[in-house]
């Protein structure tokens, strides 16, 4: 199969993958409504085409929270990413490393912080923090990032209850997988993920069992994680997370000029503006919607990130242009993991950077410090 953009990564990843891991994937909350917006607003931007601009002279580089990047996107945090491809955690961090931009390491990712750790050779990557109600295991994880010399933590804020995902619930969805007779016909369909999972010891929550108080099983986990996710998450807390961190603070979530104020208030270094992929609230803005307002609020406060359907370089180019600093891919990545494990990472890095370069130049810009909206049509823009 000839690769050329993520939706070929998709689809090879669909028959790669195991179903409720690849509907984990590809799927949102309830209607999915949101999770189909930010594709499709991104895509209703159109851009101005520009000629005989001397464009001999490109780059893609640029700067994310101080830290020098070959384009202005990191890896997003997504959870389960080693059951995705067996190890994907450390595959997916390694190239990001090689590609030279930021990884992000979920909470409730299958490889610990301590494995993808060392399995970068400490190369530091940013960690996210998910704010449980036992405190301890929230201040003992900062602790560990800091240990394993994580370069930022990455804090979300819109996951204090579970949205509803209809696919996950049909699906089963658990860690390990239930041995229904369902699943293991369709995990038995699947053997270069089967037996590439005999061969990892990586196969629960690693940043979990083991580490909180009374769980040392998956039994005692998925109980243990019903009850922590904490509803009464305030901005006192992230002060709090603030001062123990005491490094480079990012908050992911961010859907609303006040929260982002609220962020800039907190202390916080960098903002996401981000809707978790259409997999929490369904119905709410695609996050290019309210990406402009946020940036015109708080951008001179406070650096301004993006997170929510790209799925191309020139969605890349879209989100710089509507005023994001940084971007992140979440389910692109994944694509190219489930497809192809860490060459299907390097691979869609490549397909984005390559995408976002080429039609940098057709708009007339050489560095991503100059791109503005004046490259968008404003018939659209505005």
């Amino acid at each position: 199969m000839i690769i050329t953009c993520i939706e070929d990564l998709r689809q090879l990843a669909r028959k790669r993958v195991p179903k409720m891991f690849y509907d984990y994937v590809d799927a949102g909350s309830w209607s999915e409504y949101s999770y189909r917006a930010n594709e499709a607003d991104l895509r209703r931007l159109e851009f101005r085409q520009r000629v005989a601009v001397d464009i001999s002279a490109r780059s893609t580089a640029s700067m994310m929270l101080g830290q020098a990047v070959t384009m202005p996107v990191a890896i997003a945090p997504t959870g389960l990413t080693g059951m995705i491809h067996p190890d994907g955690e450390i595959l997916a961090a390694r190239a990001a490393k090689t590609f030279g931009i930021p990884f992000t390491l979920s909470t409730m990712s299958i490889c610990s912080i301590e494995t993808v750790a060392q399995a970068t050779d400490y190369h530091p990557f940013w960690f996210q923090l998910y704010v449980m109600r036992d405190r301890q295991f929230v201040a003992n994880l900062i602790d560990r990032a800091k240990a394993a010399n994580c370069g930022a933590l990455v804090v979300t804020m819109d996951l204090q209850v579970f949205g509803q995902r209809h696919k996950d619930i049909k699906n089963g969805l658990s860690t390990p997988p239930k041995m229904t007779l369902r699943n293991l016909l369709n995990i038995a369909s699947k053997p270069r993920w089967c037996r590439n999972m005999l061969s990892t010891r990586n196969r629960n929550f690693g940043n979990i069992i083991g580490h909180a108080s009374g769980v040392n099983n998956i039994d005692a986990m998925m109980e243990w994680t019903a009850q922590q996710f904490d509803p009464h998450l305030s901005w006192q807390d992230i002060e709090w997370i603030k001062r123990r961190w005491g490094g480079k603070l990012i908050v992911k979530g961010i859907m609303d000029v006040e929260d982002a104020r609220q962020a800039v208030a907190a202390g916080a270094d960098a903002l996401i503006v981000s809707n978790h992929g259409g997999r929490q609230l369904d119905g709410v803005s695609s996050s290019s919607t309210l990406l402009p307002e946020i940036v015109a609020a708080v951008g001179n406060d406070i650096e301004v990130h993006f997170d929510g359907g790209i799925r191309s370089g020139q969605d890349v180019l879209k989100a710089i242009a509507l005023g994001a600093k940084g971007t992140y891919i979440g389910r692109s990545m994944l694509y190219g993991l489930g497809a192809m494990g860490e060459t299907g990472v390097t691979m869609a890095l490549n397909i984005i950077r390559n995408e976002f370069d080429l039609s940098m130049a057709f708009c007339g810009k050489t560095h991503v410090a100059s791109i503005d909206n004046g490259i968008l049509r404003h018939r659209l823009f505005d």
